[in-house]
């Protein structure tokens, strides 16, 4: 048995791994496409939210990935995006997330007349008006945003461009996106190259839906400071032995961003209890647990950290290691990193009942 949702509500938790396209309230997506004449399946809000479930619950990510021709259709303005960024804060703190990394790609958000610098701001300004409405009903968090570039395109030096002039306004960092089957990440090796240069950290999807080699490129061709997913990494294994991508990835505490949930609707596993986060968390890897997309999983981290405690009989003690393992892997100023563990996260726990040291 594993812990209640409500205690785990109440405790102080960090997001990496969190699609804002991926994360809009139904009855947001009913407003705005009536709106903006966008034809959705159901205009019930109750319906429309299982439908988004049940579409993305097919076993395959090409799939999962067209139920956002609906959500897309509703952020092409800035008044939308400032609204549907601010609800997605709202809704971090509202499930007690103290720290959310919002990934998004401002190249498709350019329908209605917005550049891609009025797509940033718009989302920046979504951020901040949904840190002070948390801050104002008592549940402070700090919100900033990841700007991805589609991976089945060419590379974009534009839109990785927006991670530097942006970077002290918001913007922490850089993420690919979109079909990793047929894309891998050595396709945007240029792109990784001038983040580097650059000084700005970034993640890269590799290991969901394909396998080791998506790794070994993300991580060595790439130089990935974070995994999406990465949950493939244990087909690099031979029974308790592990090969060489993956004792590199356990060796250097390279982040995992796992998303419980939304792996069982692309086919990673078939059940939480079967998934490979259970045994990636045993073997000492570097495991945080996101939700990926809201919406179409229709969850929450507190509902994804309730399951992987069932599942594997995670208690405070493993749920505290999760977060400080996302919190130290934020892409997060290091003094506010650690500010943020010493002053909230740290105390959030203590009151829980679990010892902070660390």
């Amino acid at each position: 048995m594993g812990l209640d949702q409500q205690l785990i509500r109440a405790l102080p938790k960090v997001a990496l791994h969190e699609h804002l396209d991926g994360a809009l309230r139904p009855a947001t997506v009913v407003e705005l496409a009536a709106e903006d004449g966008h034809q959705l399946p159901t205009t019930d809000p109750d319906a429309l939210g299982r439908w988004f479930f049940d579409a993305a619950d097919s076993g395959s990510l090409v799939r999962y990935l067209e139920t956002f021709e609906h959500t897309l259709a509703c952020m092409q303005t800035r008044e939308h995006l400032v609204r549907v960024t601010r609800e997605f804060v709202e809704d971090s703190a509202s499930d007690g997330i103290v720290y959310v990394e919002a990934r998004w790609a401002p190249e498709q958000h350019l329908r209605g007349g917005l550049s891609l610098a009025d797509a940033v701001e718009a989302v920046r300004d979504g951020l901040v008006e949904g840190m002070d409405a948390a801050a104002s009903a008592g549940r402070p968090l700090v919100a900033q945003q990841i700007v991805s570039s589609m991976r089945h395109l060419p590379p974009r030096r534009d839109v990785a461009e927006l991670a530097v002039i942006y970077r002290d306004d918001t913007v922490c960092g850089f993420d690919i996106a979109g079909p990793e089957a047929g894309f891998p990440p050595s396709l945007q090796a240029s792109t990784f190259d001038f983040l580097r240069r650059s000084n700005v950290p970034y993640t890269i999807h590799a290991g969901e839906a394909a396998g080791v080699e998506s790794i070994w490129e993300a991580v060595h061709l790439c130089g990935a400071n974070r995994l999406g997913h990465g949950v493939r990494l244990l087909e690099d294994a031979d029974g308790g032995r592990l090969g060489r991508v993956a004792q590199y990835v356990l060796d250097r505490q390279l982040p995992l961003e796992v998303c419980p949930t939304s792996n069982l609707q692309t086919g990673v596993c078939s059940s939480v209890a079967d998934h490979p986060i259970g045994r990636l968390a045993a073997l000492g890897f570097n495991v945080t647990v996101s939700c990926d997309n809201r919406l179409m999983s229709s969850t929450t981290l507190s509902r994804e950290l309730a399951l992987a405690s069932d599942a594997f009989g995670w208690g405070l003690d493993d749920l505290r290691r999760l977060t400080l393992n996302a919190a130290r892997s934020a892409f997060y100023r290091y003094d506010k990193r650690e500010r943020l563990i010493a002053d909230v996260i740290l105390p959030g726990f203590e009151r829980a009942g679990v010892a902070t040291s660390s």
